[in-house]
């Protein structure tokens, strides 16, 4: 079963997105080659739901954090290396010695491109294996039953068949004779094409698995323990938003008796940062990925959905409030289908009167919470719905973000504390930017 999101949930998270600075997938892309960077998107598209799966890719980025190894391979050869391989191969030895003959056919008559640049294809190649094999070989010496071994061991026993042996005996310093060329080709290309990719496969991994662990170590960041879906908890301790500098971490923990988060607190207070910092932890658990916290266990969800930056849609004629509505529709139909889910609604149906906004919150809220597979976080303004929610259901927390008052200017310390907010800052906040002041004048 695949991780269940859309693209609004990773839009709000701000998930993806390689040339976004501040994206989160951007700050794990340190990969040095265009097939480590590709795996890792692949990965960031792909979080795992499988505890054996998460728990198995987390080993093994802890293990190449401990090693802190420095990618390996010249990225020039890499890249000769992969264009040689993807080339088209030979349906047989036959056909092989006839595609040769006819680039040696070209050669003769001053068409040296094709030929010339087999010939260069095929010697990176081999010069290519020949240090991912060392590689391996070092790796399984000094470490023969690390996580990553498996995939180690798979390569080491190619490079040790009769298939693959003799990349040892070929000298790259000579050029290689019409026979040779045709024969190597012909293995590499042909017989041994599948293996070829995953050889390749192996280096992008470790690129990826070199790439994120630095980022893990550089950053402090640690390892989520996944457990079991029926076990339905899950404990982020110090818990921070990866992308921004000096974030104020916090600690949440949600389970089948409590889980729902009332959120409340004053604007620029801090609500959003501390669902997206939730959020994009949940996400990362669940690709197996370093989390910035100081410890987390959580069960394994099937999905995750957000609802934190809907746009109107002026082409489908979609009010603000009609859109979130739609949006509230899509998740209850997820939540209902039925799906083990973490929700992150942002300020609901603050696109209509607040006497609209109170009863749709109430309401919306007090039925999500009896599926209490799921796990939620609501933020409000309107403070009056947690305390009604609390009189009607008993598997509510409520937390706010506290404002504290330098004389007549906010400070916002960002620490989430128990219980729900009281405070009403916003005319003070207007009186000091003097906006009547300005408006009078």
């Amino acid at each position: 079963m695949s991780f269940v999101t859309d693209k609004q949930t990773l839009d709000d998270l701000n998930i993806l997105g390689k040339y976004k600075s501040n994206s989160v997938l951007n700050l794990f892309n340190h990969t040095k080659t265009a097939g480590g960077e590709r795996l890792l998107e692949a990965m960031f598209q792909h979080p795992l739901t499988s505890v054996e799966e998460i728990n198995g890719r987390s080993s093994i980025l802890k293990y190449f954090e401990r090693k802190a190894l420095i990618f390996p391979f010249e990225q020039d050869a890499l890249i000769a290396a992969g264009n040689y391989l993807s080339g088209p191969g030979a349906a047989n030895f036959l056909v092989a010695t006839g595609q040769a003959a006819r680039r040696k056919t070209l050669y003769l008559l001053g068409l040296k491109v094709e030929q010339d640049l087999i010939a260069a294809g095929l010697r990176e190649t081999i010069k290519m294996l020949s240090a991912i094999k060392r590689f391996v070989a070092d790796l399984l010496r000094q470490d023969a039953d690390s996580p990553f071994a498996v995939a180690l061991k798979k390569a080491d026993q190619l490079f040790k068949s009769e298939r693959l042996s003799w990349i040892e005996t070929v000298s790259i310093a000579a050029e290689l004779s019409f026979f040779e060329t045709v024969k190597y080709d012909y293995q590499l290309r042909s017989v041994l094409r599948a293996e070829m990719e995953g050889i390749m496969e192996l280096v992008y991994q470790v690129d990826v698995y070199i790439a994120v662990s630095g980022v893990a170590k550089a950053k402090g960041f640690i390892y989520a323990e996944a457990l079991p879906a029926d076990q339905h908890k899950i404990y982020l301790e110090e818990g921070f938003h990866p992308c921004l500098d000096k974030a104020v971490p916090n600690t949440l923990s949600l389970n089948s008796e409590m889980n729902m988060i009332f959120l409340t607190g004053a604007n620029m207070a801090g609500k959003s940062t501390y669902m997206k910092a939730f959020g994009i932890s949940m996400y990362l658990a669940h690709m197996g990925f370093p989390v910035p916290a100081k410890s987390m266990l959580f069960s394994v969800k099937d999905g995750i959905y957000t609802s934190i930056n809907v746009p109107d849609d002026l082409n489908m004629g979609y009010s603000h409030f009609y859109a979130e509505v739609l949006r509230v529709k899509k998740i209850a139909q997820e939540v209902s289908s039925p799906k083990n889910l973490v929700v992150i609604f942002d300020e609901l149906f603050k696109g209509t009167n607040v006497k609209d906004a109170y009863d749709a919150t109430l309401a919306v809220s007090e039925v999500f919470a009896k599926h209490r597979n799921c796990f939620y976080i609501i933020s409000t303004h309107i403070v009056e719905v947690g305390e009604a929610l609390g009189q009607r259901t008993n598997n509510l927390r409520f937390i706010y973000m506290p404002t504290e008052m330098q004389g007549k200017i906010p400070h916002y310390p960002y620490r989430a504390k128990e219980g729900i907010s009281s405070d009403r800052h916003g005319m003070m906040i207007i009186e000091n930017e003097r906006i009547l002041e300005i408006i009078g004048n």
